[in-house]
């Protein structure tokens, strides 16, 4: 007996939800336990114990890139960059 179009169509779409589910499954797994990276809660601990505070702004895309940039290359990556610029630039 031949299957109905939409039976077809049921069929191919929990192939597909079911390869969706498999693919993501390593992101979340084990694979993601094993990362090394902390967590959020964990890092804003940290970032608090430094007396560190986020200090959200809008900045031109090219100074952007040039900070990135230069990040790159800072021992203290962007924090430190930014620090030492900020504080350049208050003190003159």
């Amino acid at each position: 007996m031949a299957m109905k179009k939409t039976d077809l169509e049921k069929n191919k779409a929990l192939k597909l939800n079911n390869a969706m589910k498999l693919s993501t499954a390593d992101r979340f797994g084990k694979a993601a336990a094993a990362d090394p990276k902390l967590d959020r809660r964990e890092q804003r601990k940290l970032d608090q114990a430094q007396g560190l505070v986020a200090f959200a702004c809008k900045l031109n895309g090219d100074l952007v890139t040039e900070l990135k940039e230069r990040a790159a290359t800072h021992p203290e990556g962007m924090t430190g960059l930014l620090n030492e610029v900020i504080k350049r630039g208050l003190a003159g």
